[in-house]
């Protein structure tokens, strides 16, 4: 498990609207191909490596799963925000997520 690969993979997708739509159409797919990235031959690569648990929650959008798995708090939010605003309302999405994050511990405010 790498906490430094969840927030690297987190930061991918939040950081470009093309990234977002391309992984809410299809996570799985949108994994294997940033996971794969790193085998390009014409590119250094960055050693990508998600566990199996870390590559399922991200597949299937378990950001609790993410929360329990150790991504960070702050970058976990904002991919959340960027991946679900044109699915669920803001304060909608405030609930879910500390619904969905506290068994796994102490949720910082989120106003």
């Amino acid at each position: 498990m790498s906490k430094y690969m969840l927030g690297k993979f987190m930061r991918a997708v939040e950081m470009s609207d093309r990234a977002v739509a391309a992984y809410v159409a299809d996570p799985g797919a949108f994994v294997d191909a940033w996971l794969a990235e790193a085998g390009r031959s014409d590119l250094p690569s960055d050693d990508r490596v998600l566990s199996p648990p870390e590559r399922s929650a991200f597949a299937t959008r378990d950001y609790a799963a993410l929360y329990a798995l150790g991504a960070h708090p702050y970058l976990l939010w904002h991919f959340i925000e960027a991946v679900y605003s044109h699915e669920v309302g803001w304060r909608d999405l405030v609930e879910q997520y500390r619904a969905a994050v506290t068994p796994y511990g102490h949720v910082d405010y989120i106003a």
